[in-house]
């Protein structure tokens, strides 16, 4: 057996003459689509792949081809028969252009054996003079492929050919088994009474973390501080111990071809680490030159959703290997220039960055570490006097410690990057906008931004509350029941079916979607929201419920009596229905709701009246005459369902709050993902005028009983008026289920289809529900981003960020009603 290893993300060359069975070799190897050749080609584009004259254009679509593949990071096999340097040429730099490695597998077979393969082909009629131009040509190149540009050269003779087995070596940057958590590190630069400061307060003990977690370092270990040796004692013990990784600095790098007795400049605290390593022994000396000259650029972690390089890499080096991707690693995209303190002057990277993967590094010391779209930079400039910095992953929990001197001088003053983090810029919204999610990316498109744009300059509360808009909700599958639209059983069906064991049923509140944040006093409210007061309340677009004082007044009075809860945390956020409908909706109510059920109520009787004297008369009037009366009773049934729900409301007097869901709070993490009854017990102590209960109870879905009492409590429930209940997983789902379902009763749904709805069931029930289904799970997904992002502590534009992507994703381009 011959084994050939080839990168995971690779371009592979086959080599060889015509009829040496690369064809053959790929089929055997690799999967179909892998392999591209220049006979498929040359077929495409001439409907025969014999057409010699269509060989140029052959080429260069297989060159178009392994561009796309290479550019999508994809493992693609070149069958051709490639014995001429200018086409191994070729190929090698498309590698390169697009930063994968490539290796070539030269099938080396006898002239004749070759001859004799393609004697039975009859469309390889081009006689034994081409296969011997082919081997010359093969010949010539075998004493030199090696310098063509390949990673490796695998060449198979014989029995080789057949018993040659592939398999795949991942790139030395690919760790993406590896899950974390994480603690990673900021530069160093020598600071060792730092670093072992700042591993204490993530919990190292000795370099081992009691909870399994791992550290990453940035790079720039060493260089300007007092010890640098003892930060590579305490760094390479870790990495040799499996408690740490590193990827290398530019530091590293410059310190290693010095310590090779390579000439560089002596600058930039190089001077410092030379002398502490001319006081270590020369065995130590070489174990850290050994240890420095092997870090790799960058590191891909958590399946690809983290990416550790020393100055930051954009989306397109990813997990790639070149001699550029390495340079942007270790040194950023720089312009060439200097400033006016002789330093390199950098592109800004990372405000045009929108990959998937979180990108964390150091190299440019900043004042603070701040969040740039899904970038973060940690050289908080511990050397400098600033602070050593961490960041816990996936926790998005930034620790850092102050450093205990100056102990080099900066060459420029730290500054910050530019941005204040809780200013917004409108360039955060406008546009196509891609948002990154825990469970995907989500598109924003600019039609609908600029929709939400108008809605959230001219009618929104201060943006510096508004950290969270509600996602909209889906409704279940139609149910097949006489008489129903909606009803409980479908909803309990779809969440068996998805693995889930336990659901809530909750008391659907017929009001106003609200979104309320609170804080302790007015000084906690400035140092969380950086805003004065004490809370305020929200519809679900984002708008202040209330004008002049009594949106105060009812902000106050939900403060008192969210006091029991803000005992322990000094800032919440809580998502509920403002009671009743009426309160909010009351000019929608007479202008739409009133004005049909008027309507109706004016003209239905008159009808029936007459439709009874034409019968009266013997007029064929009974079809006519028995749907006038099942109108009448239909529109006072429409009556009755929007009436339940207005109620007088005088100030305060009359209004209350319904909560079902704490959002978040000060406790650390965010708390839409706690289990529902943590809400619910919480909320359940919370005793007051203002406030509303919300009625619910728990089904176990693998007993049928439990489902048929929560069935019967739902008819009881819309029976007396209500509108019906919502059932969501007691533990949050994640990924693809649905965090919650509403099901509405039968005379609520006359209320969103008119009265009349009944008579058109059969047609509501075709009605489509997988863009609605989409959208609940795109809108809770940018929740949970935005209120991940705010008990992170990360700045308001990237909360803002994914808050408004909701609006945007409720908003139509063009006004419905025109």
């Amino acid at each position: 057996m011959t084994e050939i290893r080839v990168p995971a993300m690779s371009l592979v060359v086959l080599v060889g003459v015509s009829g040496s069975g690369k064809s053959t070799f790929a089929r055997k190897h690799f999967a179909p689509t892998q392999v591209i050749s220049s006979d498929y080609c040359r077929g495409l584009v001439a409907d025969d792949e014999n057409d010699q004259a269509a060989t140029p254009e052959a080429f260069d679509l297989l060159h178009h081809i392994v561009g796309v593949r290479l550019r999508r990071g994809l493992l693609t096999v070149v069958d051709a028969t490639n014995v001429q340097w200018k086409a191994r040429e070729a190929l090698v730099a498309l590698a390169k252009s697009h930063d994968v490695l490539c290796d070539a597998i030269v099938l080396d077979v006898p002239e004749e054996v070759a001859v004799a393969r393609n004697a039975f082909r009859p469309d390889r009629d081009f006689g034994s003079h081409v296969i011997r131009r082919q081997r010359g040509d093969l010949r010539k190149s075998l004493s030199k492929i090696s310098r063509d540009g390949f990673r490796r050269v695998h060449v198979l003779r014989g029995d080789e050919i057949d018993d040659a087995v592939i398999s795949y070596e991942k790139a030395w940057t690919d760790k993406t088994e590896l899950t974390g958590p994480f603690d990673i590190v900021g530069d160093v630069h020598g600071c060792a009474s730092e670093l072992e400061t700042l591993l204490s307060a993530l919990g190292y003990v000795d370099g081992v973390h009691p909870d399994g977690r791992t550290a990453v370092f940035v790079g720039d270990l060493v260089d300007r501080g007092p010890d640098s040796p003892g930060v590579l004692r305490r760094v390479m013990g870790m990495v040799e111990r499996g408690t740490a990784l590193c990827v290398s600095g530019n530091h590293e790098q410059k310190l290693v071809r010095a310590l090779n007795g390579r000439k560089v400049r002596v600058a930039h605290g190089l001077e410092t680490s030379l002398e502490q390593f001319a006081r270590e022994d020369a065995e130590f000396t070489d174990r850290a030159r050994a240890f420095m000259d092997g870090l790799i650029s960058h590191y891909v972690l958590d399946g690809g959703r983290l990416v550790v390089a020393h100055a930051g890499l954009k989306e397109a080096y990813h997990g790639r290997a070149s001699g550029r991707v390495r340079s942007f690693a270790l040194y950023g995209d720089t312009t060439g220039e200097t400033d006016e303190y002789g330093l390199p002057v950098r592109y800004p990277w990372a405000e045009q960055y929108r990959g998937r993967a979180m990108v964390v590094y150091g190299h440019t010391p900043t004042t603070h570490a701040e969040w740039v779209n899904n970038t973060i930079c940690l050289d908080t400039g511990a050397v400098f006097g600033g602070r050593l910095t961490a960041l816990r992953y996936p926790e998005k929990e930034l620790v850092s410690v102050p450093a205990e001197r100056v102990w080099y001088e900066p060459a420029r003053p730290l500054t910050s990057r530019g941005r204040e983090p809780d200013v917004l810029d409108i360039r955060d919204v406008t546009g196509d906008r891609y948002v990154e999610t825990s469970t995907g990316t989500i598109k924003i498109r600019e039609e609908n931004a600029t929709a939400a744009l108008e809605i959230m300059s001219r009618f929104a509360v201060d943006p510096r509350w508004l950290v969270y808009l509600p996602p909209t909700m889906a409704p279940p599958e139609t149910s097949k029941k006489d008489g129903y639209l909606e009803h409980p059983d479908e909803a309990f069906a779809e969440f068996a079916a998805a693995g889930v064991a336990r659901v809530v049923c909750e008391e659907k509140h017929m009001g106003s979607r609200a979104i309320v944040v609170l804080a302790r006093t007015p000084e906690d409210a400035q140092a969380k929201f950086g805003i004065e007061g004490i809370g305020t309340v929200f519809t679900r677009t984002g708008r202040p419920f209330f004008g002049g004082d009594l949106q105060e007044r009812f902000t106050a009075g939900l403060r008192e009596a969210f006091a029991p809860l803000l005992e322990d945390s000094p800032w919440l956020v809580l998502d509920g229905e403002l009671l009743p409908w009426s309160a909010k909706a009351g000019e929608l109510i007479r202008s739409q709701y009133a004005s049909v059920g008027a309507a109706a109520g004016a003209a239905l009787p008159v009808a029936v009246t007459a439709l009874e004297a034409a019968a009266g008369r013997g007029l064929d009037v009974g079809s006519i005459l028995d749907r006038a009366r099942r109108r009448e009773i239909n529109a006072a049934r429409f009556r009755e369902a929007y009436a339940r729900y207005c109620e007088p409301v005088s100030g305060l007097s009359g209004l209350r709050f319904a909560p079902f869901q704490i959002l978040a709070c000060a406790e650390g993490a965010t708390a839409v993902t706690r289990p529902h009854d943590w809400h619910l017990d919480r909320l359940a102590g919370v005793v007051h005028p203002l406030v509303a209960a919300t009625r619910h109870t728990y089904v176990d879905l693998e007993r049928e009983d439990q489902r048929r009492a929560a069935a019967d409590w739902w008819t009881a429930l819309t029976g007396a008026g209500g509108e019906g209940m919502v059932v969501k997983p007691v533990d949050h789902p994640g990924g693809r289920v649905q965090p919650g379902i509403k099901v509405r009763g039968p005379e609520y749904l006359r209320i969103i289809y008119g009265p009349d709805y009944l008579e058109s069931l059969d047609e509501l029930r075709r009605r489509f529900l997988g863009r609605k289904r989409s959208l609940a799970l795109r809108e809770h997904s940018l929740g949970v981003e935005a209120l991940s992002r705010l008990a992170a502590g990360e700045p308001l534009h990237r909360v803002h960020e994914a808050v408004f992507s909701v609006l945007a994703l409720e908003c139509e381009p063009v006004d419905p009603r025109l």
